[in-house]
Protein backbone atom coordinates (compact mmCIF):
# COMPACT_ATOMS: atom_id res chain seq x y z
CA UNK A 1 0.00 0.00 0.00
CA UNK A 2 3.01 2.36 0.72
CA UNK A 3 4.29 1.59 -2.18
CA UNK A 4 1.35 1.97 -4.42
CA UNK A 5 0.96 5.65 -2.83
CA UNK A 6 4.58 6.58 -3.13
CA UNK A 7 4.26 6.13 -7.10
CA UNK A 8 1.22 7.96 -7.56
CA UNK A 9 2.54 11.20 -7.66
CA UNK A 10 5.02 10.22 -10.21
CA UNK A 11 1.66 9.81 -13.29
CA UNK A 12 1.13 13.37 -13.02
CA UNK A 13 3.85 14.61 -15.24
CA UNK A 14 3.05 11.67 -17.94
CA UNK A 15 -0.62 12.86 -17.80
CA UNK A 16 0.24 16.46 -18.32
CA UNK A 17 2.52 15.70 -21.01
CA UNK A 18 -0.22 13.00 -22.68
CA UNK A 19 -2.51 16.04 -21.97
CA UNK A 20 0.39 18.66 -23.39
CA UNK A 21 0.48 16.18 -26.95
CA UNK A 22 -2.96 16.32 -26.99
CA UNK A 23 -3.63 19.89 -26.86
CA UNK A 24 -1.43 20.51 -29.15
CA UNK A 25 -3.06 18.14 -31.70
CA UNK A 26 -6.16 19.97 -31.27
CA UNK A 27 -4.68 23.60 -31.88
CA UNK A 28 -2.91 22.31 -35.09
CA UNK A 29 -6.07 20.19 -36.36
CA UNK A 30 -8.09 23.86 -35.63
CA UNK A 31 -5.74 25.92 -37.36
CA UNK A 32 -5.59 23.59 -39.96
CA UNK A 33 -9.38 23.90 -40.30
CA UNK A 34 -8.94 27.94 -40.53
CA UNK A 35 -6.13 27.79 -43.15
CA UNK A 36 -8.63 25.49 -45.38
CA UNK A 37 -11.51 27.21 -44.62
CA UNK A 38 -9.80 30.28 -44.76
CA UNK A 39 -8.13 29.18 -48.67
CA UNK A 40 -11.64 27.91 -49.57
CA UNK A 41 -13.48 31.28 -48.67
CA UNK A 42 -11.21 33.40 -51.20
CA UNK A 43 -11.69 30.64 -53.82
CA UNK A 44 -15.05 31.15 -53.13
CA UNK A 45 -16.06 34.29 -53.51
CA UNK A 46 -13.11 34.83 -55.96
CA UNK A 47 -12.87 34.56 -60.07
CA UNK A 48 -10.84 33.63 -62.56
CA UNK A 49 -11.81 32.70 -66.31
CA UNK A 50 -12.88 34.64 -69.36
CA UNK A 51 -15.71 36.95 -68.77
CA UNK A 52 -18.67 36.98 -71.56
CA UNK A 53 -22.07 38.86 -71.03
CA UNK A 54 -24.76 37.30 -69.78
CA UNK A 55 -28.39 37.94 -69.35
CA UNK A 56 -30.12 36.53 -65.55
CA UNK A 57 -33.39 36.71 -64.70
CA UNK A 58 -33.75 37.15 -60.65
CA UNK A 59 -37.60 36.38 -59.96
CA UNK A 60 -39.72 37.90 -57.37
CA UNK A 61 -39.14 37.30 -53.95
CA UNK A 62 -35.94 35.56 -54.29
CA UNK A 63 -33.11 35.46 -50.90
CA UNK A 64 -30.09 35.32 -50.96
CA UNK A 65 -29.40 31.10 -51.39
CA UNK A 66 -32.08 31.31 -54.27
CA UNK A 67 -30.20 33.87 -56.06
CA UNK A 68 -26.80 32.46 -55.60
CA UNK A 69 -27.73 29.06 -57.22
CA UNK A 70 -29.02 31.13 -60.43
CA UNK A 71 -26.20 33.10 -60.60
CA UNK A 72 -23.53 30.01 -60.02
CA UNK A 73 -26.08 28.04 -62.62
CA UNK A 74 -25.38 30.92 -64.89
CA UNK A 75 -21.65 30.65 -63.82
CA UNK A 76 -20.95 34.23 -62.87
CA UNK A 77 -20.13 33.10 -59.32
CA UNK A 78 -18.56 29.68 -58.01
CA UNK A 79 -20.19 29.04 -54.70
CA UNK A 80 -24.10 29.66 -53.56
CA UNK A 81 -22.85 29.56 -49.78
CA UNK A 82 -20.47 32.39 -50.39
CA UNK A 83 -22.49 34.47 -52.31
CA UNK A 84 -25.23 33.51 -49.30
CA UNK A 85 -23.14 34.97 -46.65
CA UNK A 86 -21.20 37.90 -47.84
CA UNK A 87 -24.77 39.12 -49.49
CA UNK A 88 -26.14 38.58 -45.34
CA UNK A 89 -23.36 40.96 -44.17
CA UNK A 90 -23.42 43.64 -47.05
CA UNK A 91 -27.11 44.34 -46.27
CA UNK A 92 -28.54 42.42 -49.02
CA UNK A 93 -30.77 40.61 -46.51
CA UNK A 94 -34.33 41.79 -47.56
CA UNK A 95 -33.82 40.37 -51.05
CA UNK A 96 -32.87 41.27 -54.39
CA UNK A 97 -35.15 43.51 -56.64
CA UNK A 98 -36.55 41.05 -59.47
CA UNK A 99 -36.46 41.92 -62.84
CA UNK A 100 -34.22 40.99 -66.00
CA UNK A 101 -30.01 42.07 -65.35
CA UNK A 102 -27.98 42.35 -68.48
CA UNK A 103 -24.99 43.63 -66.55
CA UNK A 104 -23.44 40.06 -65.53
CA UNK A 105 -21.06 38.35 -66.69
CA UNK A 106 -19.83 34.83 -66.48
CA UNK A 107 -16.39 34.28 -63.81
CA UNK A 108 -17.36 37.25 -61.46
CA UNK A 109 -16.08 37.57 -58.09
CA UNK A 110 -18.99 37.54 -55.20
CA UNK A 111 -18.18 41.25 -54.60
CA UNK A 112 -18.16 42.33 -58.21
CA UNK A 113 -21.73 40.17 -58.58
CA UNK A 114 -23.35 42.10 -55.56
CA UNK A 115 -22.07 45.26 -57.25
CA UNK A 116 -24.29 44.67 -60.31
CA UNK A 117 -26.79 43.83 -58.90
CA UNK A 118 -27.50 46.30 -56.39
CA UNK A 119 -27.52 48.68 -59.44
CA UNK A 120 -30.77 47.05 -60.05
CA UNK A 121 -32.23 45.61 -63.25
CA UNK A 122 -32.50 47.37 -66.12
CA UNK A 123 -35.94 48.64 -67.46
CA UNK A 124 -37.16 45.61 -69.66
CA UNK A 125 -36.94 47.42 -73.07
CA UNK A 126 -36.62 46.67 -76.90
CA UNK A 127 -33.22 45.48 -78.02
CA UNK A 128 -32.50 46.22 -81.71
CA UNK A 129 -30.30 43.69 -83.18
CA UNK A 130 -29.19 43.78 -87.02
CA UNK A 131 -28.49 40.72 -88.63
CA UNK A 132 -27.01 42.05 -92.45
CA UNK A 133 -27.43 39.72 -95.59
CA UNK A 134 -24.65 37.28 -95.91
CA UNK A 135 -24.16 36.16 -91.93
CA UNK A 136 -23.36 32.52 -91.23
CA UNK A 137 -24.76 30.61 -88.53
CA UNK A 138 -21.23 31.12 -86.72
CA UNK A 139 -21.73 34.79 -87.18
CA UNK A 140 -25.43 34.90 -86.63
CA UNK A 141 -24.39 33.43 -82.83
CA UNK A 142 -21.88 35.75 -82.13
CA UNK A 143 -23.84 38.92 -82.59
CA UNK A 144 -26.64 37.05 -80.25
CA UNK A 145 -24.20 36.63 -77.75
CA UNK A 146 -22.59 40.30 -77.95
CA UNK A 147 -25.90 42.01 -78.47
CA UNK A 148 -28.77 39.72 -76.44
CA UNK A 149 -26.32 38.21 -73.91
CA UNK A 150 -27.11 34.36 -75.37
CA UNK A 151 -24.37 32.21 -74.97
CA UNK A 152 -22.83 31.56 -78.59
CA UNK A 153 -22.76 27.76 -77.82
CA UNK A 154 -26.23 28.09 -76.44
CA UNK A 155 -27.40 29.57 -79.56
CA UNK A 156 -25.29 27.01 -82.17
CA UNK A 157 -26.83 24.55 -80.24
CA UNK A 158 -30.09 25.36 -80.81
CA UNK A 159 -29.88 26.13 -84.15
CA UNK A 160 -28.13 22.67 -84.80
CA UNK A 161 -30.02 20.27 -83.17
CA UNK A 162 -32.74 19.77 -85.77
CA UNK A 163 -35.32 20.15 -83.83
CA UNK A 164 -36.93 23.58 -86.23
CA UNK A 165 -38.51 22.96 -89.29
CA UNK A 166 -40.41 25.36 -92.14
CA UNK A 167 -42.02 23.37 -94.13
CA UNK A 168 -41.98 23.35 -97.26
CA UNK A 169 -38.39 25.40 -97.08
CA UNK A 170 -36.54 23.16 -94.38
CA UNK A 171 -37.33 19.86 -94.30
CA UNK A 172 -37.87 17.92 -90.56
CA UNK A 173 -35.00 17.24 -89.21
CA UNK A 174 -32.32 19.32 -91.08
CA UNK A 175 -29.43 18.98 -88.83
CA UNK A 176 -28.54 23.08 -89.32
CA UNK A 177 -30.86 26.14 -89.91
CA UNK A 178 -28.19 27.74 -91.94
CA UNK A 179 -29.68 29.73 -94.91
CA UNK A 180 -33.11 30.48 -92.96
CA UNK A 181 -32.36 32.96 -90.33
CA UNK A 182 -33.90 35.84 -92.12
CA UNK A 183 -31.46 39.07 -92.29
CA UNK A 184 -33.24 42.35 -90.85
CA UNK A 185 -33.13 44.52 -87.94
CA UNK A 186 -35.07 42.76 -85.12
CA UNK A 187 -36.34 44.05 -82.15
CA UNK A 188 -36.40 41.54 -78.89
CA UNK A 189 -37.03 42.32 -75.31
CA UNK A 190 -34.26 41.77 -72.94
CA UNK A 191 -34.18 38.35 -71.34
CA UNK A 192 -34.93 36.83 -74.81
CA UNK A 193 -34.13 32.93 -74.86
CA UNK A 194 -32.35 31.27 -78.41
CA UNK A 195 -35.84 29.61 -79.07
CA UNK A 196 -37.37 32.73 -79.19
CA UNK A 197 -34.17 34.39 -81.44
CA UNK A 198 -34.49 31.26 -83.86
CA UNK A 199 -38.43 31.37 -84.45
CA UNK A 200 -39.19 35.10 -84.84
CA UNK A 201 -36.35 34.97 -87.28
CA UNK A 202 -37.48 31.90 -89.11
CA UNK A 203 -40.67 33.20 -89.21
CA UNK A 204 -39.70 36.29 -90.64
CA UNK A 205 -38.15 33.81 -94.04
CA UNK A 206 -41.47 32.03 -93.58
CA UNK A 207 -43.52 35.41 -94.04
CA UNK A 208 -40.79 37.52 -96.44
CA UNK A 209 -41.10 34.49 -98.93
CA UNK A 210 -44.46 33.58 -99.06
CA UNK A 211 -45.56 34.86 -102.22
CA UNK A 212 -42.21 34.04 -104.34
CA UNK A 213 -43.01 31.68 -107.59
CA UNK A 214 -41.49 28.52 -105.53
CA UNK A 215 -42.45 26.35 -108.91
CA UNK A 216 -40.11 27.10 -110.88
CA UNK A 217 -37.12 24.99 -108.76
CA UNK A 218 -38.39 21.98 -111.18
CA UNK A 219 -37.76 23.73 -114.62
CA UNK A 220 -34.29 25.04 -113.06
CA UNK A 221 -33.19 21.34 -112.65
CA UNK A 222 -33.37 21.50 -108.55
CA UNK A 223 -34.46 18.62 -106.49
CA UNK A 224 -36.13 21.68 -103.77
CA UNK A 225 -37.08 24.58 -102.50
CA UNK A 226 -34.11 24.08 -99.58
CA UNK A 227 -32.03 23.51 -103.20
CA UNK A 228 -33.12 27.05 -104.11
CA UNK A 229 -31.86 28.33 -100.41
CA UNK A 230 -28.43 26.94 -100.99
CA UNK A 231 -28.19 28.63 -104.43
CA UNK A 232 -29.72 32.03 -102.75
CA UNK A 233 -27.02 31.98 -100.29
CA UNK A 234 -24.23 31.80 -102.63
CA UNK A 235 -25.12 34.57 -104.96
CA UNK A 236 -25.76 36.61 -101.79
CA UNK A 237 -21.84 35.68 -100.83
CA UNK A 238 -20.89 36.54 -104.42
CA UNK A 239 -22.87 39.64 -105.64
CA UNK A 240 -22.36 42.91 -103.65
CA UNK A 241 -24.23 44.69 -106.52
CA UNK A 242 -28.08 43.82 -107.38
CA UNK A 243 -27.55 44.04 -110.97
CA UNK A 244 -25.18 40.91 -110.72
CA UNK A 245 -27.13 38.75 -108.49
CA UNK A 246 -29.27 37.20 -111.57
CA UNK A 247 -26.68 37.02 -113.69
CA UNK A 248 -24.04 34.92 -110.62
CA UNK A 249 -28.17 32.83 -110.32
CA UNK A 250 -27.68 32.11 -114.61
CA UNK A 251 -23.79 30.92 -114.60
CA UNK A 252 -24.67 28.69 -111.42
CA UNK A 253 -27.62 27.07 -112.91
CA UNK A 254 -25.70 26.59 -116.86
CA UNK A 255 -22.54 25.28 -114.94
CA UNK A 256 -25.24 22.57 -113.24
CA UNK A 257 -26.54 21.65 -116.22
CA UNK A 258 -23.19 20.72 -117.87
CA UNK A 259 -22.49 19.13 -114.81
CA UNK A 260 -19.72 21.44 -114.16
CA UNK A 261 -18.05 21.79 -110.97
CA UNK A 262 -19.86 25.29 -109.83
CA UNK A 263 -15.92 26.56 -108.70
CA UNK A 264 -17.62 29.15 -106.34
CA UNK A 265 -14.80 30.85 -103.64
CA UNK A 266 -17.54 31.69 -101.34
CA UNK A 267 -17.94 27.66 -100.97
CA UNK A 268 -14.28 27.59 -100.06
CA UNK A 269 -14.29 30.76 -97.71
CA UNK A 270 -17.37 28.12 -96.27
CA UNK A 271 -14.85 25.01 -95.39
CA UNK A 272 -12.18 26.85 -94.41
CA UNK A 273 -14.25 28.70 -91.62
CA UNK A 274 -12.71 31.88 -92.65
CA UNK A 275 -13.25 34.94 -95.06
CA UNK A 276 -10.25 35.59 -97.35
CA UNK A 277 -9.11 38.46 -100.05
CA UNK A 278 -7.52 35.87 -102.12
CA UNK A 279 -7.68 32.32 -102.05
CA UNK A 280 -4.46 30.32 -102.24
CA UNK A 281 -3.93 27.01 -104.75
CA UNK A 282 -3.99 25.05 -101.44
CA UNK A 283 -6.98 26.48 -100.22
CA UNK A 284 -9.14 25.29 -103.63
CA UNK A 285 -7.61 21.77 -102.11
CA UNK A 286 -9.30 22.36 -98.96
CA UNK A 287 -10.88 18.41 -98.57
CA UNK A 288 -14.77 19.36 -98.05
CA UNK A 289 -18.20 18.22 -99.35
CA UNK A 290 -18.47 22.63 -99.10
CA UNK A 291 -15.38 22.50 -101.65
CA UNK A 292 -17.00 23.12 -104.81
CA UNK A 293 -14.20 23.03 -106.78
CA UNK A 294 -13.70 19.47 -105.91
CA UNK A 295 -17.08 18.51 -106.16
CA UNK A 296 -20.10 19.16 -108.63
CA UNK A 297 -23.25 19.48 -107.83
CA UNK A 298 -24.50 21.81 -104.59
CA UNK A 299 -22.91 21.82 -100.97
CA UNK A 300 -24.64 20.07 -98.84
CA UNK A 301 -26.33 23.13 -96.95
CA UNK A 302 -26.41 27.01 -97.68
CA UNK A 303 -23.27 28.75 -96.51
CA UNK A 304 -24.79 32.37 -95.52
CA UNK A 305 -28.37 33.86 -94.69
CA UNK A 306 -29.44 35.01 -97.98
CA UNK A 307 -31.76 38.39 -98.04
CA UNK A 308 -34.79 38.78 -100.13
CA UNK A 309 -32.60 39.87 -103.41
CA UNK A 310 -31.02 37.16 -103.62
CA UNK A 311 -33.69 34.05 -103.12
CA UNK A 312 -35.36 36.23 -105.63
CA UNK A 313 -32.44 35.86 -107.97
CA UNK A 314 -32.52 32.14 -107.31
CA UNK A 315 -35.62 31.69 -108.80
CA UNK A 316 -35.85 34.29 -111.98
CA UNK A 317 -31.69 33.83 -113.47
CA UNK A 318 -30.89 36.07 -116.12
CA UNK A 319 -31.16 34.15 -119.58
CA UNK A 320 -27.57 33.87 -120.91
CA UNK A 321 -25.30 31.29 -121.57
CA UNK A 322 -22.58 32.46 -119.08
CA UNK A 323 -20.39 30.18 -117.86
CA UNK A 324 -17.40 32.66 -115.96
CA UNK A 325 -17.28 35.28 -113.75
CA UNK A 326 -14.63 37.79 -112.26
CA UNK A 327 -14.24 40.44 -110.61
CA UNK A 328 -13.44 43.43 -112.74
CA UNK A 329 -12.81 46.39 -110.46
CA UNK A 330 -12.10 47.61 -106.89
CA UNK A 331 -16.08 47.91 -106.04
CA UNK A 332 -16.68 44.64 -106.77
CA UNK A 333 -18.74 44.43 -110.51
CA UNK A 334 -18.27 41.52 -111.94
CA UNK A 335 -17.84 40.85 -115.85
CA UNK A 336 -19.57 37.36 -117.12
CA UNK A 337 -18.64 35.70 -120.35
CA UNK A 338 -19.33 31.68 -122.23
CA UNK A 339 -15.64 31.50 -123.14
CA UNK A 340 -12.70 30.39 -121.19
CA UNK A 341 -10.00 32.10 -123.43
CA UNK A 342 -12.48 35.09 -122.58
CA UNK A 343 -12.29 34.38 -118.70
CA UNK A 344 -8.56 33.55 -118.55
CA UNK A 345 -8.04 37.09 -120.07
CA UNK A 346 -10.63 39.26 -118.00
CA UNK A 347 -8.91 37.01 -114.52
CA UNK A 348 -5.69 38.51 -116.08
CA UNK A 349 -7.07 41.59 -117.43
CA UNK A 350 -9.99 42.56 -115.00
CA UNK A 351 -12.23 45.05 -117.22
CA UNK A 352 -15.98 45.66 -116.74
Amino acid sequence: MLETMMRTPERAPRERRRGGVILLVVLLLIVGAVAVAGGWWAWAIGASGPQQKIVVVIPKGAVGSEVGGILKDAQVIRSALAFKVMARFRGFSHGFEAGTYTNLTTNMSVSEALAALKKGPLPTKSLSVLFPEGLTLAQTAERVQDQLGIQRKDFLAAAKSGSYSLPPYLPKGTPTLEGFLFPKKYDFLAGVTADEVIKKLLGQFKGEVADLPWGRYRTLGLKSRYDVVIVASMIEREARFDEDRSRIAAVIYNRLKRGMPLQIDATVEYALGQYKAKLTYDDLKVQSPYNTYLHTGLPPTPIASPGLASIVAALDPASNNWLYYVVCDAEGHHAFTSSYSEFLRLKANPSC
